[in-house]
């Protein structure tokens, strides 16, 4: 037996449940997918995750992060193995555990509204529908560049709102742009595509997002933990001005965050695009 066949049983042991899920033609076209996924924090990596553990051939990883420290709390790439390694390739040699036929294509770059399309090589018209986008950047411009690319293109797209603030991770949804709530990042977005990009004033923008109904929790005041202790002992409030607490940014890194919402959020768009593909 060469290593070819030794390869295609392993495959299938690994993901051949999909075929009773999704059917075995479904199946056979997430097997040949492509997915594009901009941003490996704690919503892309999670989403990279599932979309190797389900079997795609191909992904493609943006990111010029590197991991750190306080990435352990919601990033499923971050160990104490991986601190200070560049968050894509920290994936691609995950991946390679989960599944080795998998192309893995690195790209050590953050998206912005010049370099988008330029970053990434591919034939939209040969892949067709077996070509994916998950969009889990925290920039407006990038989020907006991303957005009026796919819908130009017509491509299968797909982006994520904010994650931090949120704690509730049954609150999350998916819906059409136009549908959104709750959510100031993606709330900007819809503004700026309807401003400067001339997407639909009204009725359903044919963006499909991930976010939150949940409110956004607002931060409470950064403590060392013996100043922790002491508070909860004296249960004394931990709230403070919001001036005093964020850095006004809408992600992870101005607001808390937790792991239960995060790879809620990657777990969604990854099985939106899975659907998707699988037709």
């Amino acid at each position: 037996m060469n290593e070819h066949d030794l390869i295609a049983i392993d495959l299938e042991r690994r993901f051949g449940g999909l075929a009773r899920l999704y059917g075995v033609a479904g199946a056979a076209r997430i097997r040949t997918a492509h997915v594009i996924v901009v941003g490996l924090g704690g919503v892309g990596s999670w989403a990279a995750e599932a979309l190797a553990r389900s079997g795609v051939a191909r992904l493609t990883l943006i990111d010029l992060d590197h991991i750190a420290e306080s990435n352990i709390n919601r990033q499923i790439h971050a160990l104490d193995t991986t601190l200070g390694q560049s968050k894509v390739q920290a994936m691609r040699e995950r991946i390679a555990h989960i599944n080795p036929a998998c192309r893995v294509d690195c790209i050590e770059e953050f998206v912005d509204a010049e370099n988008w399309p330029e970053l990434v090589s591919f034939d939209l018209q040969a892949n067709g529908s077996n070509t994916a986008f998950i969009d889990a950047c925290d920039q407006v411009k990038a989020k907006t560049a991303l957005a009026a690319w796919a819908l130009k293109n017509k491509v299968s797209f797909i982006s994520v709102g904010a994650a931090g603030g949120k704690r509730l991770a049954h609150q999350v949804d998916i819906e059409d742009l136009s549908a959104v709530t709750h959510d100031p990042l993606l709330a900007q977005i819809r503004s700026r595509l309807r401003k400067g990009y001339e997407a639909a004033r009204t009725g359903k923008m044919n963006v499909m997002c991930v976010f939150s109904r949940e409110p956004i929790t607002k931060p409470l005041v950064a403590l060392g933990a013996s100043e922790l202790s002491s508070h909860i002992a004296g249960n004394e409030s931990l709230s403070a001005p919001l001036s005093a607490q964020s850095d006004g940014s809408l992600n992870c890194h101005g607001y808390g965050s937790v792991v239960t919402i995060t790879s809620t959020f990657g777990m969604c768009a990854a099985g939106w695009v899975l659907n998707k593909i699988a037709g």
